[in-house]
């Protein structure tokens, strides 16, 4: 098994309010505590020290397990009225469990994540930093989701503070502005070069149109899968940009779908989509008995609520086989051989 990262919590920045002075103060405060969690020594100690397992699973779960939680997925999947794709790995045994992962779904928000991911990339080749500053203007801002929309034109932000806007909140003025700067053909270019055969990003598919528009952007489970596990692993663009998405992943403020599903007390990194009646949900979660991928894809829903709770449920499922209990525990020391009282 490949190393992984080791996960430590970043600190969680302010909440930002729509408008005014409250807002650019709670984004400067929000790019100082991300710039000094992201940046000089913390990052040096991370990336050249030799990597290390920080967490040891005991007990994985076992096939007779897997084998009922598949059963329960796909009950749970096959009984949904909407189009359903779902990838699921445990990233400590190699199991892989797919429904209909290949099928394609409009991405989406899901597209953030190559996008940020492509993003990075440059700053890989060196052509930007994280600290590089763009400017909001009229051509860049845009409605939905997120809180740039609000803020005054002409206000600079830097690549750090644009992404994590993207990501955590799904900021669609944010996703426009790194589109604007680095160009849509780079990233048509860049997603095939991360390995993606079906994701795609056109100028249609980024409208926020509830019809049906003529090139949308589509996406499988097991694409978007592929890539939180190549973040988990440290392979998406490079280790130090894969530790950097990840702990932006992992401030996602969405507490519906996936986060729903599982005990407050687990971590997650994740993205969600809602858009023209797809309904997603793709991260890493991390149990006590090992950590997994989680890709959740759906479309043509009968509404965005019933695909919500899908989601959750489908989380609910896998939650009920990672989780460690008293009965669990009772169980695992008596097949041992060892006392049975706690």
């Amino acid at each position: 098994m490949p190393h992984h990262i080791p996960h430590h919590r970043a600190p969680e920045p302010p909440p930002t309010r729509g408008g005014g002075a409250g807002l650019l103060l709670a984004l400067a405060i929000s790019a100082a505590g991300l710039s000094l969690y992201f940046g000089g020594h913390w990052l040096h100690r991370r990336l050249f020290e030799p990597p290390e397992d920080t967490k040891t699973v005991e007990s994985p779960i076992n096939d007779r397990e897997w084998q009922e939680m598949q059963a329960a997925l796909l009950e749970a999947s096959g009984a949904y009225s909407g189009n359903v794709g779902i990838y699921m790995k445990d990233l400590h045994t190699g199991r892989v469990w797919e429904y209909r992962a290949d099928r394609s779904f409009p991405s989406a928000s899901l597209i953030k994540v190559p996008i940020m991911a492509s993003v990075l990339e440059k700053v890989k080749e060196g052509s930007l930093t994280l600290d590089t500053e763009i400017k909001l203007t009229r051509r860049g801002r845009v409605g939905g989701s997120g809180s740039l929309k609000w803020v005054r034109d002409g206000t600079s932000l830097s690549v750090r503070e644009i992404i994590y806007k993207m990501i955590t909140e799904s900021d669609n003025t944010a996703t426009r502005m790194l589109i604007n700067y680095v160009g849509m053909d780079y990233l048509a270019e860049k997603f095939s070069r991360l390995g993606l055969s079906v994701t795609n990003i056109t100028q249609e598919g980024m409208s926020l149109s509830s019809y049906r528009v003529a090139r949308e952007n589509y996406t499988t489970a097991r694409e978007m899968g592929g890539l939180m596990e190549k973040i988990y692993n440290g392979e998406l663009v490079d280790r130090e940009a894969s530790e950097f998405m990840m702990e932006v992943l992992k401030h996602n403020k969405s507490r519906s779908r996936l986060r729903r599903g599982l005990p407050l007390g687990w971590e997650i990194g994740h993205k969600t989509g809602l858009l023209r009646m797809a309904c997603h949900d793709v991260g890493i979660v991390f149990s006590p008995r090992g950590d997994y991928v989680l890709a959740v894809l759906t479309s043509e829903v009968p509404d965005y609520r019933s695909a919500k709770n899908f989601i959750s449920k489908v989380a609910r499922l896998t939650y009920r086989y990672y989780k460690i209990d008293a009965a669990y525990a009772q169980s695992r020391a008596k097949n041992e051989g060892a006392p049975r009282s706690l």
